[in-house]
């Protein structure tokens, strides 16, 4: 740029510069030539250190942290930032005047259990924030809806998955939780035939990733959890108790709530996590999941519709041990209320921790035939 401006003003053609660099020299040397120079020269320095001082200011103002935190983009939405956190803290904040007020994160808020026990928590004046990552399992929709339901009761759920480990510490680093109930899960038998890769991601490493969380955590939480019934699998003594083995799982469902319980233990005895299973017996009541037997079972029918009822092994009949939502939500706040604290810190364990495992249900199955016969009664 510099030669350039020198060729044009002093009007010396191609051959007057040379090519080795700084050799350049006028024919006539003048006072009016050099100064001429000199400026141009000057004015050359000035550009390029404004051009440098320029870029250094970018550079510094991009790379340079928000005075705001950050927010992280997920496909449904983003978390992160001032208002984020603020919400986060005022939806986990205790209303209660009572001092045992539970501060509780709900993961699977917006799924049927998950729903009901977050309403429960908040209506005592538990401290409730619930995180779900609302997949398409079954339509989406309704769990937006029961979103929208939380929501007006000052429940504010987070939507992420808990396999981000990033979001599980920032909502560990905001909000200092007493209590997780982790009802997060990939559900149903069948649908492991065509996704099974989402029961592992979901029941497995999902489990694991909000333990290695909640074990770094300070303080640690104490933990209650969904297993279920499933876990007793070929077993065929009935009623069954916590005490009946489960090592004959019937589905990669069962299995990987086996595998959930397995877990867990390993959890409490190496880091001091309180952990508390819960054995759910299928759970129907309003809000309920689509997939289940008396839902679709009673749309089949509204739509006059063949219903197809499965049979047991050998023929038998296919009975369940159904289990009002009320009876669940009062068995999970029965397990956080006697839950005992963790005894570990920062991933260190101080000493023995409580583990248990109940079972959350009823002694009278009801035939799916049953089941039908009093359906097809009520909607006729």
């Amino acid at each position: 740029m510099a030669m350039s401006q020198l060729k044009t003003t002093i009007g010396h053609g191609v051959d007057d510069i040379p090519s080795t660099p700084g050799k350049f020299k006028p024919e006539k040397s003048s006072p009016f030539f050099f100064n001429r120079l000199r400026w141009y020269t000057s004015l050359s320095k000035l550009t390029l250190w404004f051009f440098l001082s320029l870029v250094l200011l970018l550079f510094l103002f991009f790379a340079s942290p928000s005075s705001s935190p950050p927010r992280h983009h997920l496909n449904g939405g983003a978390w992160g930032g001032q208002e984020w956190e603020r919400r986060v803290r005022l939806s986990a904040r205790v209303r209660s005047t009572n001092k045992a007020g539970h501060t509780v994160l709900v993961t699977g808020a917006a799924g049927f259990v998950g729903t009901h026990v977050s309403m429960a928590l908040r209506r005592r004046g538990d401290g409730v924030l619930g995180l779900d990552n609302f997949n398409d399992y079954y339509d989406p929709s309704l769990k937006r809806a029961r979103q929208k339901l939380l929501e007006r009761s000052g429940i504010f759920v987070v939507e992420g998955d808990i396999n981000d480990e990033a979001l599980l510490r920032k909502l560990f680093d905001v909000v200092a939780f007493t209590h997780v109930m982790h009802l997060a899960a990939q559900a149903g038998v069948r649908y492991a035939m065509k996704n099974p890769k989402s029961y592992i991601n979901s029941n497995i490493a999902g489990l694991v990733n909000l333990l290695e969380v909640c074990k770094s955590a300070v303080p640690q939480p104490a933990i209650v959890w969904a297993s279920s019934s499933s876990v007793y699998g070929l077993n065929s003594k009935v009623p069954f108790s916590e005490n009946d083995r489960t090592d004959q799982p019937a589905s990669l469902y069962a299995a990987t709530k086996k595998a959930g319980e397995e877990i867990t233990h390993t959890y409490n005895h190496i880091y001091g996590l309180s952990i508390t299973g819960l054995r759910f017996f299928t759970v129907y009541g309003p809000w309920g999941r689509p997939d289940m037997a008396y839902f679709f079972f009673t749309k089949d029918m509204l739509k006059r519709k063949q219903i197809t009822v499965f049979e047991g092994p050998n023929h038998s009949t296919v009975a369940r041990d159904f289990t009002y939502i009320d009876d669940i939500v009062k068995g999970c706040l029965g397990a956080l209320d006697t839950a005992k604290k963790s005894t570990g810190a920062g991933g260190k364990k101080k000493g023995p921790a409580q583990y248990r495992i109940f079972n959350l249900g009823n002694t009278s199955p009801v035939s799916v035939n049953d089941l039908v016969s009093i359906l097809e009664k009520h909607l006729k």
